[in-house]
């Protein structure tokens, strides 16, 4: 009737929250939390939701009263205008049976009636919100903008008395660190999903895991149900959003440095928020990247060790023909066994020497055992790694550096993140960042010795 057929997703969320309780007879569930990727058809599924509730009179009776909010009112009602007040408008040119509905924007009191009584109405987003009145359905959308759970304080009471009720939040996931309100029932709602609730509270997400790989299509596949499936026709309704869309965004989003925007928008994965203007510890450092048929000779090797000990990291530098320094990922590996003599054994027979900063996790043990296998070792303390992770942040910035884009080493920069050390100074931070820095510190270390020439060249062949 409105014009909109539901997707496969939203249609099997709407069978879910209009079960029916056989012991009762009344709706199954009086609270449900759906969380999805941006652009999934939330809003699309709100509309019909709600407009099936106020019009399907059989069931639920008349004089239906829903409530609807968002981060504030003026979004609440910004929303409701465009997106479902304006869409009621549409459909009743088309559906004579609609043409009594009445839709009033523009005013303090913006609102959808229907013939039968029913009003699907904008509510403040605070705790005095539905108080007064009784309500039969209230929604929450935007969800991870409220700081609490005041507005489910204010409209829950007003539901008491009524059969059928229902209270919803909608949202895309938060960041982890300021959404305090979805986080909680996210909690909840996957331990209730563990512990097979079928009755009462219903959850529903669609979300990426954590270790997922951000660029892979088959992740996307999996988390965003709106996205064209490979076997979708040209015009395909049942999905809305292009793959090559995705792949668009999440290109900007590793050339701009906005992983965990990506993430949290298209993967619905809960990421800490970026600080203001370090949303990666470097800056763009996807432009810096060569594809190369040979790797040039390694001047120098760096060696790091992950902050819970459980992988480590070698890095190596060279110099291209126009001597541009180029880093790469030598080897990374899981555990730290392997590391002193792997590096060890380089450092004898390619005649270089590994540099190890000794104020990070097992630092100076690593150069004493690298040492004792016959390595040659440069030892860097805090003056010096500080001055090498200024180097290699003034050489992203300028394109004065280049790597061959392994992806280890594009996660380890992705997720760093910078810790202050005093006086203006700062360096990759083990405990802020998101992702393992030790691919990171491994190149660091060897870029800057390269450029200090603390070593002399010899050859290197893959």
């Amino acid at each position: 009737m409105l014009g909109k057929p539901l997707m496969e997703w939203q249609q099997y969320v709407a069978d879910v929250l209009l079960e029916i309780d056989p012991e009762t007879g009344e709706l199954a569930y009086n609270e449900w939390l759906l969380t999805v990727p941006r652009q999934s058809g939330k809003t699309t599924f709100l509309l019909a939701k709600n407009s099936h509730r106020c019009m399907a009179t059989g069931f639920f009776g008349p004089n239906q009263q829903i409530a609807y909010a968002a981060q504030t009112q003026k979004k609440a009602t910004e929303k409701f205008e465009k997106d479902y007040a304006l869409a009621i408008s549409q459909a009743k040119r088309g559906h004579p049976q609609l043409r009594q509905i009445r839709v009033r924007t523009g005013n303090q009191k913006v609102d959808i009636r229907y013939p039968n009584g029913s009003v699907w109405a904008v509510e403040s987003g605070t705790e005095k919100s539905g108080h007064g009145s009784t309500l039969d359905s209230a929604d929450v959308d935007e969800a991870f903008a409220q700081p609490d759970n005041r507005l489910e304080q204010a409209f829950t009471p007003a539901m008491v008395t009524r059969r059928n009720r229902q209270f919803g939040a909608v949202s895309t996931a938060g960041w982890s660190d300021s959404s305090p309100y979805l986080w909680a029932k996210v909690q909840i709602g996957r331990k209730a999903v563990v512990n097979g609730v079928r009755k009462g509270f219903a959850y529903f997400e669609w979300s990426a895991p954590e270790d997922a790989e951000p660029g892979d299509e088959s992740v996307w596949l999996d988390c965003m149900p709106a996205v064209h499936r490979p076997d979708c026709l040209r015009d395909c309704k049942r999905h809305t959003i292009r793959i090559e869309v995705i792949r668009a965004e999440y290109d900007k989003a590793v050339r701009e440095n906005k992983l965990s925007d990506f993430s949290r928008a298209f993967l619905n994965q809960w990421k800490p928020k970026p600080r203001e203007g370090e949303e990666t510890a470097l800056g763009n450092w996807a432009a810096c990247e060569r594809i190369l048929r040979e790797m040039p000779d390694l001047r120098t090797l760096g060696a790091a060790i992950s902050k819970d000990r459980d992988s480590a990291s070698v890095g190596g530098c060279g110099f291209l023909d126009d001597e541009l320094p180029l880093v790469s990922l030598v080897e990374r590996r899981n555990g730290v066994d392997w590391v002193a003599p792997f590096v060890a054994d380089l450092s004898r027979s390619l005649d270089i020497a590994v540099t190890v900063d000794i104020g990070g996790p097992s630092g100076e043990s690593l150069a004493d055992a690298v040492e004792s296998l016959g390595g040659r070792v440069v030892r860097y303390r805090l003056p010096e790694y500080v001055e090498a992770c200024s180097e290699i942040f003034d050489r992203v910035a300028s394109k004065r550096l280049a790597h061959p884009g392994d992806a280890d080493l594009n996660a380890s920069v992705i997720g760093a993140r910078w810790r202050s050390v005093g006086d203006g100074r700062r360096v990759f931070g083990r405990k802020a960042s998101e992702a393992d820095v030790a691919p990171l510190e491994s190149i660091t270390l060897a870029l800057h010795a390269a450029l200090e020439a603390r070593v002399e060249p010899s050859a290197y062949f893959l």
